[in-house]
């Protein structure tokens, strides 16, 4: 009798608080066409309902829920923590809304680990809308979600399912008109070429083997990234063989984005080497030079039907690039190479988005003081790229900072240009991997492929938070560099391995890892 009775109520009361959510004025969550109390500021520490709000929990673990010091901009926040394992919402439900589109914004943090943690709408007419909330123990992260609402109502739920001792802090929720979303979900795949020539094979996830292009549409990606050398050793990453892919881009209904490294060989931080064909030239020269270069691949693009949607002039250019002429040492030389590159581009199409990338994600002074030069030395560009590595390149919060800050102080688009993560540390070649030890790795983000699904969705959240719609997408870094023998990094060296494998969407079996799945971000 005991257990047929705590069955039924079991039953009945999500039944119950569902008719509330959706049919009943919901009293007990004071319904309002308003968000009230988003900053919990309204009852002190220690409340588990706060005004407005209200708490359920099918297992009786309301008192994960509550109020305490602390907050992002005030002094209180929104907790859920127990010290055993539970599962607890806090909602508020509104009515009288105007149909349309809406955003909510709030600022999170947690110590992950839990089952799901997550903000939701729901019950507005439409699709239930959920971002799940990012690990970040110390700095907080603003995260968003909208949804059309269609029947004048809509709940917002803050939900936990949690593991002993797991926590969330949320604070400083808004709800606004607008809707949120990415115009980019997109990788590199500057090594698919060279590895479909040396035997590399790409399957879906379950097991069908298909065009690595393909399979990347049918899980959401509509962008591909390729880089560009002058006259790489190996022969691949050229023109011609851009040329090639971008065909291929094309004909699967993706944009494209070309990246000039302006060097035979990889371009970045550390290095930036003039094309062995430049070596001697002035930097004059090298002006023309790289105007001649980025017309030449440009127009043969446009030429065969395949214009690029985006360029980036130059690859990672901290210290600017085709050292040391072009090094930040000579801002007034860099910013006329760089100008010399924007205006090929744009004498080829004038709608070709113009980008300046930096590896400099999490570096807020740095990016300021480099892109601050920029703007004094009158460079040209329409949108800023960005680097991003957990593992490299500071904190999740220290992301968004610098990414809001740069979409902000020079009012232009902005976009993760590269990020990646390990789905394991093992090598399937000889060479050891780059990222090989847990010590590596970024808490809360185990190298597995449900820590490599998550960092990738996780990022894309940061990015869909920019204010002002200007966060554009995400490009995840060489999705299809598998293990594949002369397919190596080294362009000069057909014996050299690939440290980046455990980071590819595809796995060592060639399957297609679960978090492509992220591109169908919204």
């Amino acid at each position: 009798m005991f257990h047929a009775r705590r069955a039924l109520r079991t039953l009945l009361i999500p039944l119950m608080a569902g008719l509330a959510l959706t049919t009943l004025p919901a009293t007990s969550a004071q319904a309002a066409s308003t968000l009230t109390n988003g900053g919990f500021e309204s009852n002190g520490a220690g409340t588990a309902t706060p005004t407005g709000w209200s708490t359920y929990s099918a297992g009786g673990q309301n008192a994960a829920s509550f109020t305490e010091s602390g907050g992002h901009s005030g002094s209180y926040r929104l907790s859920h923590y127990s010290a055993s394992a539970y599962k607890v919402e806090t909602y508020q439900y509104l009515s009288g809304l105007t149909n349309g589109n809406y955003t909510l914004t709030a600022w999170v943090r947690s110590g992950g680990g839990q089952n799901s943690a997550y903000l939701a709408l729901k019950n507005c007419g439409s699709a239930e809308q959920r971002t799940d909330l990012p690990v970040s123990s110390s700095g907080w992260i603003r995260i968003v979600t909208s949804i059309a609402v269609t029947n004048n109502q809509c709940t917002i739920s803050i939900n936990s399912d949690a593991n002993a001792g797991n926590w969330i802090n949320v604070d400083d929720l808004t709800f606004t008109s607008g809707s949120t979303g990415l115009a980019i979900k997109g990788s590199d795949i500057s090594s698919l070429a060279k590895s479909e020539a040396f035997g590399g094979v790409y399957k879906t996830g379950s097991g069908t083997t298909g065009d690595a292009l393909t399979i990347l549409k049918s899980s959401g990606m509509n962008y591909a990234r390729l880089k560009v050398w002058v006259n790489p050793a190996d022969g691949y990453n050229n023109k011609a063989r851009v040329l090639a892919m971008a065909k291929r881009v094309k004909a699967q209904g993706m944009k494209l984005l070309v990246d000039f490294h302006y060097s035979d060989t990889w371009a970045d931080p550390g290095v930036q080497s003039k094309p062995a064909a430049w070596a001697g030239h002035s930097y004059s020269q090298l002006k023309t030079d790289v105007y001649n270069h980025t017309y030449d691949v440009l127009n043969a693009l446009k030429a065969q039907g395949t214009t690029a949607d985006m360029v980036q002039v130059g690859n990672e250019i901290n210290g600017g690039m085709l050292w040391s002429e072009g090094s930040t040492d000579n801002w007034s030389q860099l910013a006329g190479l760089l100008n010399s590159g924007y205006d090929a581009v744009k004498a080829v199409n004038s709608s070709t988005v113009v980008a300046l990338h930096l590896a400099k994600g999490g570096d807020l002074a740095g990016t300021r003081w480099w892109f601050d030069s920029a703007v004094s030395g009158g460079v040209k560009f329409d949108a800023i790229g960005l680097s991003y590595y957990g593992y490299w390149h500071g904190s999740l919060a220290d992301f968004q900072t610098t990414l809001d800050d740069a979409a902000a102080r020079y009012a232009k688009p902005v976009f993760l240009a590269e990020t990646a993560y390990p789905f394991r540390l093992d090598s399937e070649d000889s060479l050891t991997n780059i990222i090989d030890t847990t010590g590596e790795l970024v808490a809360g983000y185990p190298a597995t492929t449900a820590g490599q699904s998550a960092w990738l969705r996780d990022v894309m959240n940061v990015v869909e938070a920019v204010p002002n719609g200007r966060g554009l997408g995400v490009f995840y870094w060489e999705t299809t560099w598998t293990a594949v023998t002369g397919n190596g990094w080294d362009p000069t060296d057909a014996a050299s391995g690939n440290g980046w494998e455990n980071q590819a969407l595809f796995g060592y079996d060639d399957k297609a890892l679960p978090a492509m799945s992220q591109f169908s971000h919204r």
